[in-house]
């Protein structure tokens, strides 16, 4: 796993092999960056990694310059693995929380963020409830963007707040935001 951008770019981690993991790919992480870039001042952006597994999406943001990210998986050895490379990267802002996500998002926290990825088991049979789970329980900022990552056979299109879906290899990423207005 590597980063590919900000003070870290190029820094090899190399998580345990036997996580339960599915990593977004390099070209996938590459493009989703790209078109971040155009929306996102990293410096003032506080992000939660939803599902965060490696912590690749959590250390590429805090590389970016995100003052705060907040990393959120179920699995403890996920958990121990994210706070080993945070401390080895120095990254001691990047706070890991254990946690089902589900339980999590079905509660307000009073804390918002400007940034929201999910990447959930693709065989997960609740995906398609978290975005309205972050919108309902108001966890995204009113200018902030969820993306999710999912398989091919989730559609978001219809939900009230989807604004547009990207395909890289098998990797789909669809993004919402509250606001209604279209972004290239």
């Amino acid at each position: 796993m590597r980063i590919i951008g900000g003070t870290h770019k190029r820094r090899q981690l190399h998580p345990p092999k036997n996580l339960p993991v599915r990593p977004t790919t390099d070209m996938a992480k590459e493009a989703l960056f790209s078109i971040l870039n155009q929306w996102i001042e990293w410096e003032d952006t506080e992000a939660l990694d939803l599902f965060s597994g490696t912590g690749s999406i959590a250390f590429e943001l805090m590389s970016r310059g995100c003052p705060r990210v907040t990393a959120v998986d179920m699995n403890r050895n996920c958990v121990l693995w994210i706070k080993k490379g945070a401390a080895e990267l120095e990254m001691n802002s990047l706070q890991v929380v254990q946690s089902d996500v589900f339980r999590m998002l079905g509660r307000s926290s009073g804390r918002t963020y400007d940034l929201i990825f999910a990447d959930p088991p693709y065989a997960l049979e609740k995906m398609d409830s978290l975005p309205q789970l972050v919108f309902e329980n108001n966890w995204l900022n009113p200018e902030g963007w969820l993306v999710m990552e999912h398989p091919v056979s989730i559609d978001f299109s219809t939900h009230k707040y989807f604004v547009r879906h990207r395909k890289y290899g098998k990797v789909n990423f669809s993004f919402f935001q509250y606001s209604s207005v279209q972004h290239d």
